[in-house]
């Protein structure tokens, strides 16, 4: 699998990563043995970018990939974790102290002295435009808690402000056929300025797999039935704030524009990687087979498969279905 910068680290990560959140909550139950067969699938593919945070089942899946890596000597894996959302997300939390507890807390549960990469997890506008957010980071690089340090955001402004601070490593950001505003703006500045994208939600929650019909239902505990208009948190966190049945109907064209014999969401994952400014690509997986399909999408980027129709239909669907809904927002 093809292995790029991860920003100015001087290490580099795979072009298809691996999203954590469901091996964490919210998407139904994963047993503890078949979220460590999801990380060892993924591994045996290629794959050596987790991404995860410390409030997906209160530490569960920091606590997992823990357990699962120090039994794994020379894995060669890079763990983004996350921190952030464990108070109301109101500037006034975040704090050097809040910080230094929420980094120390993830230290223990992933059992290292030094986390890889932490994220601010989706923070107010106002935290990531703050000098002293960067001082706290960038004391916390000082001491040795954290090698390198990035954000999550919801909005392309909110990418552009990060991506402007010159120790930010990564900014993770919504990119999938159903997003497309990133293509605009953000990923030429992150190129420039040698901050590495992950594109997060990249099968928007589930709906570009393709598998999902009108009479589709999810578990209660399951953000797509809790979440499809934001209540309780970014309503873009799920099927990327479409509306389910548009989304389908989206679905429906982008499957017809495949090329033969390449499934939705191994193009969908290629498409993205593909895109210039994209570092790294990070959909989850709640089995064996997705983690390896996810993996397998990289294939497509090797073998040099034609996906400029497929990418065609991206943008006119964009157009016709979702720009109006979605590019104002986000």
């Amino acid at each position: 699998m093809q292995q790029r910068p991860l920003g100015r680290t001087g290490h580099n990560v795979s072009a298809i990563g691996l999203g954590t959140w469901q091996l964490g909550a919210d998407w139904g139950a994963v047993s503890e043995a078949d979220a460590e067969a999801v990380l060892a699938a993924s591994i045996d593919h290629g794959v050596t970018l987790f991404d995860t945070a410390d409030v997906y089942g209160d530490g569960r899946s920091e606590t997992i990939i823990g357990r699962f890596l120090a039994a794994r000597s020379g894995h060669g894996v890079t763990v983004a974790t996350k921190m952030g959302r464990r108070l109301a997300q109101e500037p006034e939390n975040y704090t050097p102290e809040n910080f230094r507890a929420w980094t120390d807390r993830s230290r223990r549960n992933l059992g290292v002295d030094t986390l890889d990469l932490v994220q601010l997890h989706c923070p107010p506008t106002a935290v990531i435009t703050a000098d002293e957010t960067y001082d706290a980071l960038d004391a916390l690089v000082a001491d040795g808690t954290i090698a390198a340090y990035g954000v999550s955001v919801e909005t392309c402004a909110q990418a552009l402000a990060a991506i402007a601070r010159p120790h930010v490593t990564n900014v993770q950001i919504i990119v999938n056929p159903f997003r497309l505003k990133p293509l605009d703006e953000v990923l030429p500045a992150a190129a420039a300025a040698g901050v590495a994208i992950f594109a997060r939600v990249p099968l928007a929650s589930g709906m570009l797999s393709g598998k999902y019909t009108a009479q589709t239902t999810f578990a209660a505990n399951d953000h797509r039935t809790y979440n499809r208009h934001g209540e309780a948190f970014d309503r873009g966190e799920t099927f990327s704030g479409v509306d389910f049945e548009v989304g389908l109907a989206a679905v429906a064209e982008l499957t017809e524009a495949l090329p033969e014999g390449v499934p939705l969401p191994a193009a969908t994952l290629a498409w993205i990687a593909g895109l210039e400014g994209v570092t790294s690509v990070i959909p989850g997986a709640r089995n064996v087979s997705q983690a390896q399909k996810n993996a397998d999408a990289a294939a497509l980027l090797d073998e040099g498969v034609d996906l400029s129709g497929f990418d065609a239909a991206v943008r006119r669907v964009y157009d016709e279905r979702l720009r109006a809904a979605i590019h104002p927002q986000w």
